[in-house]
């Protein structure tokens, strides 16, 4: 039976700065927290996503990817190039 095809749902949280990333299937069953300063090297999805400007941090567990952003840093381009770097890793 063919996996469906990956759907992604953006959502706000109440921190203004992060943003939930939900996917149709697990892409982690243990949480782990990427940072920006992070001594262990995070997967290779997350730090294309880290190297995007102005993102901070990524929690990721189960079936989400929680991206927290710079106060100064907008969402337009930030979510547009996550969902991007999440389709190509997850499709």
């Amino acid at each position: 039976m063919a996996e469906e095809p990956l759907a992604i749902q953006v959502q706000g949280t109440p921190n203004p700065d992060a943003a939930k990333f939900t996917l149709n299937r697990v892409i982690a069953t243990q949480g782990t927290t990427y940072r920006l300063s992070a001594p262990t090297p995070p997967a290779e999805w997350a730090q294309r996503i880290l190297d995007i400007p102005g993102v901070v941090q990524i929690f990721t567990v189960n079936n989400f990817v929680s991206v927290t952003k710079r106060p100064d840093a907008q969402w337009s381009g930030i979510a547009t190039e996550v969902e991007r770097i999440l389709r190509q890793a997850f499709a």
